[in-house]
């Protein structure tokens, strides 16, 4: 139960995060598509301080959730998809019989 509800929030998370990160202004937004140099990249402003703060505090969130997610998953037993398949092992040499087999021709 107590998965699930931080597996919602973080799902919830992660799409709020792409939401704030699309609606952001990019760092070259304003510079002209030929002849504009590039040092102005510096100086642009990149949008509200609202909206970078939301940023990190949605970035802060997915990262807690995510390492959450895994502690929790790797404390109930929860199996991952790799681990159900097992990789093909490395064929062993037979070893050599002790004694030959005895033969059957027999010379007479």
């Amino acid at each position: 139960m107590f998965y699930h509800l931080i597996l919602a929030i973080h799902v919830s998370v992660c799409v709020l995060m792409i939401l704030v990160v699309l609606l952001q202004t990019g760092r070259g937004a304003g510079l002209a598509l030929f002849g504009s140099s590039g040092d102005s990249l510096i100086t642009t402003p990149t949008g509200s301080s609202f909206m970078r703060n939301l940023t990190g505090a949605l970035a802060g969130a997915f990262a807690f959730t995510s390492l959450f997610l895994s502690l929790l998953s790797a404390k109930s037993g929860m199996s991952s998809v790799t681990s159900r398949f097992s990789l093909p092992s490395a064929p062993t040499a037979q070893q050599a019989p002790a004694t030959p087999p005895a033969s059957t021709n027999k010379k007479k």
